[in-house]
């Protein structure tokens, strides 16, 4: 079924979000590698996810983008980017319109698709798109898709339910994963290697873009799984084992200080500059305990920003969700996969994806700060060795071709998603030489 041309719907939250240029690149990078596979593909972001002001609006306390005139451009200009100029469509949902393709056109697309793509589950109601013969679903975020389909989130567990076959970033779950009942087949970000080709050489960071929180902590059984905050903080010190490399965080500015996780066994110092500073940001305790933190807003902005911070960057130092390191389901992050395809090493923390991507020269692991330290002076030391590793483990395992080839493949090729208690460990996980 992969080697003949397909009609392909890509959904994701490029117009979502006109300022985050990672968060363009997670989904253009399907659309654009499916193109160059020779495939038939649109494009329809239809997440019932209203846009918002980040500045709140001329009252400043408005988060809702009445116009939705930004995220259409910002859409329309990266769709013309990859090709793709008349092959998209947005719901705006304050009003249930539609812009891009004509509602003819969007409606012969679906009625004659062969596969829909549904990245990260973005579709609100995927029951829209039954027309389509085959609907695959793509977890991005292991363990939390699975905790929230358990717990019987609104409309949540029948959204998942309504696709054919699922896939998950968690490429061999452990035991500490809780079934679903579901055949998580096993994928990874596809990365178009040509849009990452340069010759420029980087400046002396170690660098890594994020969010101290994305949403509330799940509790499962009993079981707290926190974010990016809860690992952050074992790591605050970082900066003053690994001195006088320069450790940097372009760290979104918006907090939720409900989302947190209560502090729990910090250092001595640490903890009394909290006492001290009881309302101190995210950015204030990094900077505070000797990291350089910047503004994605200006530095990661757009898809030029976002890929020329990282191809200006040493290489990527990053912890993972508390969550991911918790559960260790096998997921290794979009953003960590730029860098290897713009030739950085990446430091990055155990969620245990080691049984399937190489790890030791272009991809180290840590857990616990000392390793992180030595890892960070590993490649410090031995740049350009860890640097060509890491380019070469973007061909061999990112490649989109790979990825996308296979991702089709087992999409026609999978027995019933009603196949029970399967995760990707158990449905042949995928190998670093085939991506």
């Amino acid at each position: 079924m992969s080697s003949q041309p397909l009609r392909i719907i890509v959904t994701g939250l490029i117009g979502q979000h006109p300022h985050m240029g990672g968060v363009a690149w997670d989904y253009l990078q399907y659309p654009l590698g499916l193109k160059l596979l020779g495939h038939d593909v649109y494009y329809f972001e239809d997440s019932g996810e209203w846009p918002y002001n980040l500045d709140g609006g001329e009252s400043g306390d408005d988060w809702v983008a009445r116009d939705p005139g930004q995220n259409l451009r910002h859409l329309q200009e990266t769709m013309e980017r990859i090709g793709l100029a008349d092959r998209w469509a947005y719901r705006f949902p304050l009003e249930n319109s539609w812009f891009g393709m004509s509602d003819q056109r969007r409606k012969a697309v679906v009625a004659s698709a062969d596969l829909l793509i549904n990245v990260s589950g973005t579709l609100e109601h995927p029951e829209n798109y039954r027309d389509v013969e085959r609907m695959a679903y793509i977890d991005s975020d292991p363990l939390f898709t699975q905790i929230k389909f358990l717990k019987k989130l609104p409309a949540f567990s029948a959204r998942i339910d309504l696709h054919d076959v699922h896939f998950s970033f968690g490429e061999c779950f452990s035991e500490d994963m809780p079934s679903t009942g579901h055949r998580w087949l096993p994928t990874r970000h596809p990365m178009v290697l040509d849009q990452w080709h340069h010759d420029t050489a980087p400046r002396e960071a170690f660098t890594t873009v994020m969010n101290w929180t994305s949403y509330p902590p799940l509790t499962y059984q009993d079981k707290a799984y926190g974010q990016k905050d809860v690992e952050f903080k074992r790591f605050l010190q970082l900066p003053s084992k690994v001195a006088p490399v320069t450790l940097e965080v372009a760290l979104a500015k918006t907090e939720h200080v409900n989302w947190q996780t209560r502090d729990l066994d910090l250092p001595t110092e640490i903890a009394s500059f909290l006492d001290d500073h009881p309302h101190a940001s995210p950015a204030e305790l990094l900077t505070r305990t000797g990291w350089n933190v910047v503004d994605p807003e200006i530095h990661c902005s757009s898809l030029d920003a976002y890929r020329d911070y990282i191809i200006s960057s040493k290489a990527e130092w990053s912890v993972a969700k508390n969550g991911y390191v918790a559960g260790k389901p096998g997921w290794f992050s979009c953003r960590s996969s730029c860098y290897l395809a713009a030739g950085r090493p990446v430091v990055v923390q155990d969620t245990g994806f080691q049984p399937v991507l190489p790890t030791g020269e272009g991809i180290l692991v840590f857990s616990e700060p000392e390793t992180a330290a030595e890892a960070i002076r590993e490649v410090d030391g031995n740049y350009h060795r860890h640097a060509r590793a890491a380019r070469e483990i973007a061909q061999a395992c990112f490649d989109s071709g790979k990825v996308l080839s296979r991702l089709i493949e087992d999409a026609f090729q999978a027995p019933s998603k009603n196949t029970p208690n399967q995760s990707p460990a158990e449905s042949g996980a995928m190998e670093p030489a085939k991506g």
